[in-house]
């Protein structure tokens, strides 16, 4: 059970922050600042992130709860917006959209600190890693082990992004433009897996509700 939990919660967070896809924004972001402008940049950034997704993965299921929203619904939502996500890695039109929206964010609203914005949210803390957070959350069903280790695995995967900004340049040159291609389509793949099963568990949960009431 909890190794089963461990390892889809690792596997969802990592592909929906693709630490990997984040370098080159992280790159053009921090264009002409010194290395320990960067350094601090990247760590503020995904602590601000790690603030957000722990935010929604302890009161999430509130939310839900105040919205009259059922998890159920919630889970088969949340895996088709996953599946965009992994179609969008697929076919290579993501890390464009996520370019795009980082260049209008610092070009047109003229943010200051681009380790809250656009780094931390939208491009880590952002809609597809805040409904995995929620989704994992509620496969833990309130069990609080299992909550610590969803929120273990969001501090992991954040401080494996925090390292993949400090390690950009190189991380980008031994890559190459194939091998990110690559590697994003393999992700995305495996994302719509996972996001295939969250529907899948989202609408048996719904029609068992269903058949009980």
């Amino acid at each position: 059970m909890i190794r089963d939990f461990a390892s889809s919660a690792l596997a969802t967070l990592l592909v929906t922050l693709d630490p990997p896809g984040l370098a080159p924004i992280f790159l053009a972001l921090t264009q002409g600042m010194e290395d320990q402008e960067r350094r601090q940049v990247a760590l503020r950034a995904c602590f601000i992130a790690l603030a957000i997704l722990t935010f929604f993965a302890l009161g999430g299921g509130e939310i839900l709860t105040v919205l009259g929203i059922s998890l159920p619904a919630f889970r088969i939502a949340g895996g088709l917006l996953l599946f965009w996500i992994s179609f969008e890695m697929v076919f290579q039109s993501r890390g464009e959209r996520k370019a795009h929206a980082a260049h209008n964010a610092v070009t047109i609203d003229q943010v200051r600190d681009i380790a809250a914005f656009p780094l931390a949210m939208p491009l880590l803390a952002g809609p597809g890693a805040i409904t995995a957070s929620i989704l994992l959350a509620g496969r833990a069903n309130s069990d609080p082990g299992l909550l610590a280790i969803l929120i273990a695995l969001i501090a992991a995967v954040l401080a494996c992004c925090a390292l993949v900004f400090l390690l950009a340049q190189r991380f980008a040159r031994l890559l190459g433009t194939t091998g990110n291609i690559v590697l994003t389509r393999l992700l995305g793949v495996i994302l719509a897996a996972l996001a295939v099963q969250f529907v899948i568990d989202g609408t048996v949960a719904a029609m068992a509700t269903s058949s009980a009431g």
